[in-house]
């Protein structure tokens, strides 16, 4: 098991979010070895609690100070407020894992009041990995923990997709038409990186423009996919309305975007390395309780940024491209951010290797940045 930067809270009761096959569980059992551990997937536990959700309580000893996990609690959500209950009159302590929050935020659930925290667990980084970060390997397999513990990261890749995404969604009850999901989930890989235009998308796959726009709200609430809004704090400039569209990982969109003889490499390889740099600032922003906000920048004549972060520690902006070699149109839209936001830090990040800097742009190697991109946020 991958150390991961996500340091829990002493004494205080937390939900742990995050797509399936991130390792939540895994973190959980090996970072609280002595709790009581209630896998809401065991059908004996889950049909016990739905029928009654008040016997949870008889799960947990009389006089028990450790934790309680109960995983994909989103699956019983009524055990929210007997886990409440418990808080209140015992002073228990839960972890509470989930794949979705969609279920919790249908039924009105308050998430306990405020008497939990909120933490996201995301594909491991580069700073977990460690030694055995590979920037190629993770450009082609993205970073699940299963595409670095397994012989087949392909293989298990397509049986994720393939077995998880379907399985979630039907348990879920989420859609009935299962062939038009994955019909979708192909068309939606085109959009990896992109202004989404949710229309052009339910043309390209046949189904109603309104059922593709619930869809995209299921990805959403399943953790598995992002849309970035526009920055557009004290716009100087008519700016993009739209989002911009990402799965959570790279391995797994390369996994759902077709790949043949009609399919442009250099597209693919460029939504792949902005979705690698995507999630480890998500990933990293998250574990490290940063504090921004992810935006991309697009004005109307095109000038763009992929992402912009902001918070209490400042503006970021970074731009990442595959090629080895800088050209000055690859820096122009950092160039009009700058313009526009001077306080901004401006990175851009390609695959070469020298360190370079071009005004107030730091000019930075790929492989090397990721293994620091932690020091950058700070």
């Amino acid at each position: 098991m991958y150390s991961r930067l996500l340091i829990p809270p002493k004494a205080k009761s937390f939900f742990l979010f995050g797509p399936r096959g991130t390792g939540k569980t895994t973190w959980a059992k090996a970072t609280f070895p002595k709790a009581i551990y209630l896998d809401l997937l065991e059908a004996e536990v889950f049909n016990d609690l739905l029928a009654n959700p008040q016997r949870l309580e008889h799960f947990i000893p009389q006089d028990f100070n450790d934790w309680v996990i109960i995983d994909e609690v989103q699956r019983i959500p009524e055990l929210l407020n007997e886990a409440h209950r418990l808080i209140e009159k015992y002073k228990y302590k839960f972890i509470l894992t989930g794949s979705s929050v969609r279920k919790l935020r249908r039924r009105g659930q308050n998430l306990l009041g405020g008497r939990a925290l909120t933490y996201s667990l995301h594909p491991l980084t580069a700073a977990e990995l460690g030694k055995d970060f590979n920037f190629n390997h993770s450009l082609q397999y993205g970073c699940l923990p299963c595409v670095y513990t397994q012989a087949d990261p392909k293989a298990y890749l397509e049986s994720y997709v393939k077995t998880y995404l379907e399985e979630e969604v039907r348990q879920e009850g989420l859609t009935r038409n299962l062939g038009a999901f994955s019909r979708f989930l192909e068309a939606a890989s085109f959009s990896q990186g992109s202004v989404l235009n949710i229309s052009s998308v339910a043309r390209e796959c046949a189904i109603e423009r309104k059922v593709v726009e619930n869809y995209f709200g299921i990805l959403e609430d399943l953790l598995i996919a992002y849309r970035l809004p526009v920055f557009a704090k004290r716009a100087k400039r008519r700016l993009a309305a739209h989002t911009k569209f990402y799965f959570f990982d790279t391995g797994v969109y390369r996994t759902l975007r077709p790949a043949g003889p009609l399919d442009m490499p250099e597209q693919i390889e460029g939504a792949a390395i902005e979705t690698r740099l995507f999630q480890e600032l998500s990933a990293l922003n998250d574990a490290l309780g940063l504090g921004y906000a992810i935006y991309y920048w697009r004005t109307l004549d095109n000038a763009e940024v992929d992402f912009v972060l902001y918070g209490p520690r400042g503006v970021r902006a970074f731009e990442i491209k595959r090629a080895g070699r800088i050209s000055s149109a690859m820096l122009s839209g950092l160039k009009a951010f700058l313009k526009d936001y001077p306080m901004a830090r401006a990175y851009f990040i390609y695959g070469g290797k020298r360190y370079q800097r071009e005004g107030k742009i730091e000019i930075l190697p790929a492989e090397d940045t990721f293994k620091r991109l932690s020091e950058i946020l700070k």
